[in-house]
C-alpha cells in the first residue's frame, strides 16, 4: 500500500458504500476496493461478503476520516 493513502474500513459492500457516502459528504475523498466484485468480473468468486470492501483515504485525511467513521459507529451502536 502506498504511503500516501491509509485504510479506514474493511467490511461488507453495503455498509462500505454507505460509509463512502458519509466520508464524501464530509469532504473526504475515498478510494474503494471491492475484491468480491473484482473477482466476479474476472470470472471467479474470491473473498467473503463480510470483508469484501476496503476504503482508503489520503493520509492527510486519515485522522478526520477515522473520527467521522467512529462517530457513525458510536451512534449506530447506541441505537441497537
Amino acid at each position: 500500500m502506498p504511503d500516501d493513502i491509509g485504510l479506514v474500513y474493511t467490511g461488507s459492500r453495503v455498509e462500505g458504500l454507505y460509509l463512502e457516502e458519509i466520508l464524501e459528504e464530509n469532504g473526504i475523498g475515498v478510494i474503494r476496493r471491492d475484491t468480491l466484485s473484482e473477482s466476479v468480473h474476472a470470472g471467479w468468486v474470491d473473498g467473503a461478503p463480510e470483508d469484501t470492501v476496503r476504503l482508503f483515504v489520503a493520509t492527510e485525511n486519515l485522522l478526520e476520516a477515522k473520527n467521522v467513521l467512529q462517530e457513525y459507529f458510536d451512534s449506530r451502536d447506541k441505537k441497537a
